[in-house]
């Protein structure tokens, strides 16, 4: 019998606003730059192999915002930006990073609905997120901190873990109390969510909201307003 449903937290419950393109377009203009898109998409790649990749049992939050910000750096000056680089890193970070625009995130709108649906049929409920920097102002935020027993981040100083890696997972049993095999896990990412909840004993449901993984998963939802159904 499930008793407890665990949720990712980006592209699940929540997403950023701007996407970084319009962003950098606009910034573009500010500054008379001309963006060679060819070449963004070859080194935007790198701009997401941020701090959310690093190894958490050694995780520092000043050393994360220092490898964010030069990541941003470094970003704009492989796009061939060669005067203000830093500075146009600095408003696009300011654009867009979780870590300094967090007013930008916002919710989808079946993930309200759900949590209540679920919390009212008596549901623990959870998120198991990889996010670098601190999960529960931004949820306090957004408004939906109040239906989660536990919020974790993987570079929390007390998890100190990433998904697929299977302490995330028991840490967040543990802290709501509940086994494995009465808890099933809601999440975007193949490897992170499925194989890691799979890993443990979790059952794993893949969301995939753009229908980019058709046939990935055997229990698929397009929408967070098909979960209380199927579980």
């Amino acid at each position: 019998m499930t008793k407890a449903v665990f949720f990712d937290f980006y592209y699940t419950l929540c997403v950023w606003g701007l996407p970084l393109e319009e962003s950098l377009q606009k910034i573009a203009e500010r500054y008379k730059f001309d963006i060679d898109w060819a070449l963004y998409d070859e080194v935007v790649l790198n701009l997401f192999a941020e701090a959310s990749d690093t190894d958490p049992s050694n995780h520092s939050l000043l050393a994360t915002m220092d490898k964010i910000v030069e990541s941003y750096c470094d970003f704009m000056k492989n796009l061939g930006v060669r005067e203000h680089a830093d500075q146009m890193a600095w408003e696009l970070l300011q654009a867009g990073h979780s870590l300094f625009a967090a007013n930008v995130a916002s919710l989808y709108d079946d993930t309200v609905p759900t949590l209540q649906r679920l919390k009212d049929d008596g549901y623990k409920l959870a998120i198991v997120s990889n996010w670098d920097t601190p999960l529960d102002p931004l949820a306090e935020r957004l408004g939906i901190a109040h239906f989660f027993d536990i919020i974790v981040a993987s570079h929390d100083v007390r998890v100190r873990s990433a998904k697929p890696d299977p302490h995330i997972f028991k840490y967040t049993l543990k802290a709501v109390g509940v086994s494995a095999k009465e808890t099933v896990h809601v999440g975007d990412t193949f490897e992170a969510d499925i194989i890691g909840a799979q890993g443990v004993g979790i059952r794993p449901i893949l969301i995939d909201r753009e229908g980019s993984q058709v046939g990935r998963w055997n229990e698929t939802i397009r929408s967070l307003a098909e979960l209380p159904e199927l579980i």
